[in-house]
């Protein structure tokens, strides 16, 4: 649960990333994580403590994909505010410019696979979330929220 200081709700902070190649996008399907498996996500994690966004971006796009990343070739295109059930979060999405090495499940131990599906063409065993980052990234949104109607 996120914590709660002098009554107000203190967010988690996550980073997703948007890894595009001939129209694709990179994703990655979940699986002994305890959350949301045998869906589709992006690339994605949780920030650290101390950890800066971009830093936490190189380290989760080569931690679950193999792909070095240089500060420089993140751009971030979309924030969200998301509420899930017994947490809040800030997501940060950054657009991979480029990066090095061929992407892999570097995870296989939480993901089944990578995969790259055409943005307008997504399966219907995705991450609810991730499919709504991936609409509003497509409409040019900069600032989104998640979760807070339910």
């Amino acid at each position: 649960m996120s914590g709660r200081h002098d009554g107000v709700e203190t967010p988690y902070t996550a980073v997703y990333l948007i890894f595009k190649k001939d129209g694709k996008i990179a994703f990655l399907l979940r699986s002994n994580t305890g959350w949301m498996n045998g869906h589709y996500s992006l690339v994605a994690g949780r920030v650290d403590k101390g950890e800066p966004f971009t830093r936490s971006a190189i380290r989760e796009a080569y931690e679950e994909a193999g792909a070095t990343i240089q500060p420089q070739d993140l751009k971030p295109v979309l924030i969200i505010h998301r509420n899930e059930p017994g947490s809040v979060w800030v997501d940060l999405v950054f657009e991979v410019l480029k990066w090095g090495g061929e992407l892999y499940n570097a995870e296989p131990e939480k993901h089944g696979e990578l995969v790259w599906f055409d943005p307008n063409q997504l399966p219907e065993n995705m991450v609810p979330s991730a499919r709504f980052y991936i609409e509003q990234y497509l409409a040019g949104s900069s600032y989104a929220e998640y979760g807070w109607n339910k």
